[in-house]
C-alpha cells in the first residue's frame, strides 16, 4: 500500500514537471511569432520612411504605399499589442504612431487591425491594415494622398485636386498670422488641414455619423489641455457644407479652427464653450465688414422678435446634434461675448482672460476669479452687460 502511494506520488511529480514545460513551450512559440510580427512591421515601417518600395513590397500588400508616399513623414512605427493565430495565418492588434515631418510636436496615435499571412517556407507577410473596430479611418484609408505645402500650412486630401487643395493652404496661409497677431506666437504657427473627399469621408476620420456633422464646415481634433500629450490637431474639412461658403465665409471657418489649433493646450476644463466658440469667431470676424445682425442672424432675429436669452450658452447648447437654429445662436452668443470684452476691455483683455481661465482645472471659481482678476466683474453683472449688448447691437 505504501509503495504504491509513492509510486502515484511519483506520477504526480513528473506530471507537475511536464506541464510548465508544455506551457513554456506553448508561450515560446506564441511569443516567437509575435517578435516574428513585430519585426515584419518594424521593416516595413522602416521602408516606408526610407520610401523603399521595393523593401516595403517585400512585406506584403503594397496599397498602403501607394497611398502614402506623399505623405511627409518624420516618424512611423506599429507597436503589436495582440496576435492571434488563424486558419490562413494570424491577425495583430497594433498601436501606430506617426508625426508629419514639419507640423506635429506630438505622434499620432491609433489602433490598426493588421491581417497575415504565411508562405510555404513560413515567413510573415502583411495582407491588409486597417482600422481597429470602433476606431475611425486615417486619411489614407479613403484613397490616395495628395498633400500641398503652404508657407504656414500643409493640406492632405484624398479624392481632391492639388489646385482644390492649393486653395485651402492659400486660406490657411492667411490664418496662421491672423490668430498670431491677437493670441501669441507661442504655439506651432502652422496648421494641418485634412480634406476627404466628402460628408462621409469626414465623418470616417472623426469616427462619427455622417449626421453629426451635416451643415458644420469643419472641426478641429486634439484634445483641450493637451500640452503635447495628445494626438496632433487637425483641421478636417467638410467639403460639402464647405463648398456652399463663400469665400469671406470659407476663410473665417478656417481662421476659426486655427485658433483653436493654436489655444488648444491654455483651453481646460474651466474654459466655457461659449468663450473658446466665442473667441475662434472673434478672430475669425476681425478686419471684415460684417455687421453683428449679418454674422448673428439667428440671434438677431430672436432679439427682435422679444426673445433675448436669460444666460450665456452653456457647453450642451454647442452639440453638433442640437436643433440648428439652437446651435447657432449659441455661437453667436459666444461670438457677441468675446466682442463685447473687446469692445469695452479691449482685444488685449480678451485674450489675458482666455488665459487666465486656462490656468484653473474647475469651470465655477475658475470663470469667477478670471472674471474678478481680468475685468474686474462677477458672473452676474458680465451676463446682465452680455444681454445689454445683445439689444444693443441686434435690434
Amino acid at each position: 500500500m505504501a509503495g504504491d502511494g509513492r509510486v502515484r506520488r511519483a506520477g504526480a511529480a513528473a506530471l507537475c514537471l511536464l506541464l510548465p514545460l508544455a506551457g513554456c513551450a506553448g508561450r515560446t512559440a506564441a511569443d516567437s511569432a509575435r517578435s516574428e510580427v513585430q519585426r515584419l512591421l518594424d521593416m516595413r515601417s522602416a521602408a516606408l520612411l526610407r520610401h523603399d518600395e521595393g523593401a516595403y513590397d517585400a512585406t506584403g500588400a503594397r496599397a498602403e504605399y501607394t497611398r502614402l508616399r506623399a505623405l511627409p513623414l518624420a516618424s512611423w512605427a506599429y507597436r503589436v499589442t495582440a496576435l492571434r493565430r488563424t486558419a490562413a495565418g494570424a491577425t495583430a492588434d497594433t498601436e501606430l504612431t506617426y508625426r508629419v515631418a514639419g507640423y506635429d510636436r506630438a505622434p499620432v496615435d491609433t489602433r490598426r487591425t493588421v491581417t497575415l499571412s504565411r508562405t510555404a517556407q513560413g515567413t510573415w507577410y502583411v495582407t491588409a491594415d486597417r482600422p481597429a473596430g470602433g476606431v475611425g479611418q486615417q486619411l489614407w484609408d479613403q484613397g490616395t494622398v495628395t498633400a500641398v505645402p503652404g508657407a504656414h500650412s500643409l493640406v492632405l486630401g484624398a479624392g481632391q485636386s492639388p489646385a482644390d487643395l492649393g486653395a485651402y493652404a492659400r486660406m490657411a496661409d492667411q490664418a496662421v498670422p491672423a490668430v498670431s497677431k491677437e493670441w501669441g506666437t507661442d504655439w506651432t504657427r502652422k496648421v494641418v488641414v485634412v480634406v476627404p473627399k466628402s460628408l462621409d469621408g469626414m465623418a470616417g476620420l472623426l469616427g462619427s455619423p455622417a449626421a453629426d456633422y451635416r451643415g458644420i464646415a469643419a472641426v478641429t481634433t486634439g484634445e483641450a489641455g493637451g500640452a503635447g500629450r495628445t494626438p496632433a490637431d487637425r483641421v478636417v474639412i467638410n467639403p460639402d457644407a464647405y463648398a456652399a461658403l463663400g469665400t469671406l465665409g470659407r476663410q473665417v471657418v478656417l481662421t476659426h479652427e486655427t485658433t483653436h489649433v493654436a489655444t488648444r493646450t491654455r483651453t481646460t476644463s474651466a474654459t466655457p464653450l461659449w468663450l473658446s466658440e466665442g473667441y475662434a469667431d472673434w478672430i475669425g470676424y476681425l478686419d471684415t465688414d460684417r455687421t453683428p445682425t449679418e454674422a448673428a442672424p439667428e440671434l438677431a432675429r430672436a432679439v427682435q422678435g422679444g426673445r433675448l436669452p436669460a444666460a450665456l450658452p452653456t457647453d450642451k447648447d454647442f452639440g453638433f446634434t442640437s436643433d440648428p437654429t439652437e446651435l447657432a445662436q449659441a455661437y453667436e452668443g459666444g461670438w457677441l461675448a468675446c466682442r463685447m470684452i473687446a469692445d469695452r476691455w479691449g482685444p488685449a483683455r480678451l485674450t489675458a482672460f482666455y488665459r487666465a481661465l486656462g490656468t484653473h482645472s474647475t469651470r465655477t471659481a475658475a470663470l469667477t476669479d478670471a472674471l474678478r482678476t481680468v475685468l474686474g466683474t462677477t458672473p452676474q453683472a458680465f451676463t446682465a452687460a452680455w444681454r445689454q449688448y445683445l439689444g444693443d447691437q441686434l435690434r
